[in-house]
């Protein structure tokens, strides 16, 4: 209910105002049925733009900081994401990494829209980083669809680090979906989903126009902090 009334009410409406969004594929979504929107992940906004233009409910894996953030804004934003019904996920690697893959399938055996971000975090200066295998493992367990999602402009409306957006006009796109049912039962092989995942990674470079950097994000962000936290980050958090 309260997902419904962020929606058609009061988030998206003010979000197509503020940021005008250009729509291109949307022909690309499946009616009905599982699938798996893979997008590119420049902004904080991109959470909220492609929830709200999509004409059905997207379940997104949230990184569960987004839902133990400090103070009211803290509170604010886990209180959004948990109405909105998304799934917090623990970054750190190993066992979690699994975990987070069980609530992407139990998403998809509902026959619902699963969200991610492959790159696993936001791009630190608005580059495309290689992409983390979940996806496709997701994919071939499931034997679901994945369709390639661009966002453009959220980079420039709200990088790393701005509190609130700028307004500007921003461009989301979907292409066609990519199956794999050609890799069916190979989903624990590691060449097979590092090739799917490169495949998917292309696919949105190709929409997104980004320069494609063949490291993950994670690793690029621990090298600009402290040492006292790079182990964290090269995990994911």
């Amino acid at each position: 209910m309260f997902y419904r009334l962020l929606k058609y009410v009061i988030l998206g409406p003010l979000l197509r105002l503020l940021f005008r969004p250009a729509i291109e594929g949307m022909e690309h979504i499946p009616a009905e049925g599982a699938a798996i929107v893979a997008g590119n992940h420049l902004s904080f906004s991109d959470h909220f733009l492609m929830p709200a233009i999509l004409p059905r409910r997207i379940t997104f894996l949230a990184k569960q900081e987004y839902f133990t953030g400090p103070g009211l804004r803290g509170r604010l934003i886990a209180a959004f994401f948990r109405s909105a019904g998304q799934i917090p996920v623990d970054r750190s690697g190993g066992s979690a990494g699994q975990a987070a893959i069980r609530e992407g399938l139990g998403v998809l055996s509902r026959g619902e829209l699963l969200g991610i971000y492959p790159e696993g975090t936001r791009s630190p200066d608005g580059r495309l980083y290689k992409g983390r295998v979940g996806v496709a493992v997701m994919a071939l367990k499931a034997q679901v669809p994945v369709i390639p999602c661009a966002m453009v402009g959220t980079f420039e409306i709200q990088p790393p680090g701005r509190r609130l957006p700028r307004i500007g006009r921003v461009t989301i796109r979907f292409g066609e979906p990519l199956e794999f049912s050609r890799f069916a039962g190979m989903d624990s092989e590691r060449y097979v989903v590092r090739s799917a995942t490169d495949e998917i990674m292309y696919a949105i470079l190709a929409m997104s126009g980004q320069e494609y950097v063949d490291q993950y994000a994670s690793d690029v962000k621990a090298e600009q902090q402290p040492h006292g936290v790079r182990a964290r980050l090269r995990k994911g958090r």
